[in-house]
């Protein structure tokens, strides 16, 4: 273990993150790492068993009882293999003396007893190993080839916790990330009908009744809305047809987190509309926010593989926290009550984008 958190490559924690003005939180455990695996929280988590450290390397067959169990989200298939590979690094870098004492078992057992100056030397070696283990290194010295987790000086067993049935896949995360792309290049385009009634001066003789901008703003926004939850449900029914996604036993929790979803993403659309002068303007507007967007938050490429500080910007767009609840919906079967966070924010954002794009509009009222 103080291998691994030597290493700068992994972030290692035994036990959950506190909280401000909170108690510690208690140590992990083989169910609650297991849970934390499932709901999202870390990437893997590593069980090892209570008699591992009596024979720590298996350095041949006999020695593949007792493995340390590594538990994974199929979704994301490099973290477990990078985990696997730094795990049989830090037996090579931290436990030289183990590697070998358990060499110099096998050599009396395989190829005969040692002489006693044989034996003493060798005893010496092994002290030495000991005391240069015990010296605390740094992680830039550590250089050393990993390999295999099934066949290397640790024996490793991976296990999938999520994942493992066949509706459960990826299509789920795709279906996410690339509905929520396109709900944003429609409600953009949707939004844009604001423009083309300014233009021809339509939208003066609308406000010129009793309707108010605020209303004829909300108006537009409702449809806006409507037609975006509807390209949605088409999406993932498409999903469901074709790609055998389950679909219909995760309705509550579609119909919240698209809801949501299409909320924000009306709200954008409308700022937009209400930022630009021209249809031209906007579509290049739009086309280079959302492309952004999408590729910071999770839409082209999958967020938990990207570096910490790009999973931190991506919490800024509209597609991080969309994809999240999503996946939380489809792919951790967690309850409504989980969703919470991303639909707050999600609201919060159409609430906010919907506010400035108010203020924004009030160039029409007085033009």
């Amino acid at each position: 273990m103080s291998g691994l958190k030597r290493d700068g490559s992994l972030v290692v924690s035994t036990r959950p993150a506190s909280r401000s003005k909170e108690p510690q939180p208690p140590e992990y455990n083989a169910a609650t790492a297991e849970a934390a695996v499932k709901a999202g929280d870390v990437s893997v988590a590593l069980i090892i068993p209570q008699a591992w450290g009596q024979n720590p390397v298996s350095l041949g067959p006999a020695d593949r009882g007792l493995a340390i169990e590594l538990l994974n989200d199929a979704s994301d298939a490099i973290a477990p293999q990078m985990v696997a590979g730094l795990l049989q690094k830090a037996a090579m870098t931290a436990m030289p003396s183990v590697m070998a004492e358990k060499g110099t078992q096998y050599t009396e057992q395989f190829v005969g007893g040692f002489t006693p100056q044989q034996r003493k030397r060798a005893e010496a070696n092994l002290a030495q190993l000991r005391k240069l283990a015990d010296t605390p290194t740094t992680s830039g010295s550590e250089a050393s080839p990993a390999g295999p987790s099934s066949a290397g000086l640790i024996a490793v067993h991976a296990r999938s916790v999520m994942g493992q049935s066949q509706n459960k896949n990826l299509i789920s995360f795709y279906a996410a990330a690339i509905g929520v792309m396109f709900l944003l290049f429609t409600a953009s385009g949707s939004a844009g009908a604001l423009l083309d009634e300014a233009e021809s001066g339509t939208l003066d003789r609308v406000l010129s009744s009793r309707v108010t901008m605020t209303t004829l703003l909300a108006g537009k926004l409702a449809f806006n809305m409507l037609l975006a939850f509807a390209q949605l449900i088409v999406m993932f029914l498409w999903a469901w047809g074709v790609f055998h996604l389950d679909f219909f036993s995760h309705i509550p929790g579609f119909v919240v987190m698209g809801i949501c979803t299409a909320f924000a993403v009306a709200a954008f659309g409308m700022l937009l509309a209400s930022i630009c002068h021209t249809r031209a303007q906007l579509g290049a507007v739009s086309t280079l926010f959302i492309l952004i967007m999408s590729s910071i938050g999770g839409s082209m490429f999958p967020r938990f593989l990207m570096p910490p500080a790009m999973q931190r910007a991506g919490l800024f767009t509209i597609n991080a926290w969309a994809i999240d609840g999503f996946t939380k919906v489809f792919w951790r079967d967690l309850p409504i009550t989980a969703l919470w966070p991303q639909v707050a924010v999600l609201l919060s954002i159409g609430a906010v984008l919907f506010f400035i794009a108010r203020r924004i509009a009030r160039r029409w009222e007085f033009a």
